[in-house]
């Protein structure tokens, strides 16, 4: 009760009390972000903060005095002014935390739930902290307290949603250039994959002209073959016909040498030397003429060598053994579309 009118006074609650604390002193109303924190520890808007700056500084001199709205204490600003002051990130998280609890409706004095309950990362320094807070300089999440009395105390911060928001972007970039870059390499897969395909098609193409080549070589051969056995052939027959003749007229001379033998002996045997006179003078002209024509026609020497058909291939085999792939001369071309021209008009 207020003593002097009598009416009965509300205790404030912890919730108003909070939210007094949490007023600037400027417009009165709760901080609104960024908060800025001068050296004698009271808190502003930094909003606030620059507005009284620019009605004290309508020149906007860079630097100046800035004067503590609570205390009067004076603060020397750089050339950036109010936005030189350092942010007091405690202060904006917690009244983040106050406005999720009116949102949800409890206290914002209760205390927070464990980690195992609200199932969101803890700091790791500060067990009873949550990580709530981004620090650009280590690229790393942590809370308030490392930032206010820890490692990160001079580091720069940042809020986790604008960093989430800034990496969100940033991956789903990288997404979009790994989709790009999958499209790429599936195309480059197919491109291969056709590549392949038409390399066996290729392949089995000259494969078989290869084979025809060949082919049409060994008929080449084979016909060239046939000409020349042809070729012995023929002078073997007219030789073995050469000889086959001379045997018969020396057969035909060696029967009449044996007739007129037997037929002298038979004279030499007649006791009667009328008949023996009469026959021995024709016998011995007979004789004598027959055995001068014992010399009958001979071959020459080297008659039944067939030396002279003898192929010299080595020229031939060095040549086939180099036989390779090679680019077709224009030559060679040229003659192979006049004769498939002459094949198509014929």
């Amino acid at each position: 009760m207020d003593i002097r009118t009598g009416q009965i006074v509300r205790a404030p609650s912890p919730m108003e009390s909070l939210e007094k604390q949490l007023s600037c002193p400027i417009c009165l109303d709760m901080f609104t972000k960024p908060v800025v924190i001068l050296p004698c520890q009271h808190n502003l808007c930094r909003c606030c903060a620059s507005d009284l700056y620019d009605s004290k500084n309508p020149y906007h001199y860079s630097g100046g005095i800035f004067r503590c709205p609570t205390c009067r204490f004076e603060v020397v600003l750089d050339r950036h002014g109010v936005y030189g002051l350092q942010r007091n990130l405690l202060v904006e998280n917690i009244i983040d935390i106050y406005k999720q609890q009116l949102e949800k409706g409890g206290n914002a004095l209760e205390p927070p739930l464990k980690s195992k309950e609200t199932k969101e990362p803890m700091c790791e320094v500060h067990k009873d902290e949550k990580i709530n807070i981004y620090c650009m300089t280590c690229q790393t999440p942590t809370c308030s307290m490392c930032k206010v009395f820890g490692e990160h105390k001079d580091c720069e911060v940042s809020t986790l949603k604008v960093v989430y928001e800034a990496q969100k972007s940033e991956l789903k970039n990288s997404i979009d250039l790994l989709g790009a870059s999958n499209s790429c390499l599936q195309a480059m897969l197919k491109q291969m994959e056709e590549n392949c395909k038409a390399v066996e098609e290729n392949s089995q193409a000259q494969k078989q002209k290869l084979g025809e080549k060949f082919d049409l070589l060994y008929a080449i051969l084979e016909d060239r073959k046939s000409q020349l056995l042809e070729q012995i052939a023929q002078e073997q027959d007219e030789k073995v016909a050469v000889v086959r003749s001379l045997i018969q007229q020396y057969n035909e001379h060696l029967q009449a040498s044996i007739k007129l033998m037997d037929k002298a002996s038979q004279t030499i045997d007649n006791s009667n030397t009328a008949e023996f006179l009469i026959a021995a003078k024709q016998l011995i002209t007979e004789a004598k003429d027959t055995s001068k024509n014992s010399h009958l026609q001979r071959p020459e020497p080297g008659f039944e060598s067939m030396d002279h058909f003898t192929l010299f291939t080595e020229d031939v085999e060095a040549m086939l053994a180099k036989l390779d792939f090679g680019v077709r001369g224009d030559d060679d071309q040229e003659n192979e579309e006049e004769e498939e021209e002459e094949e198509e008009e014929e």
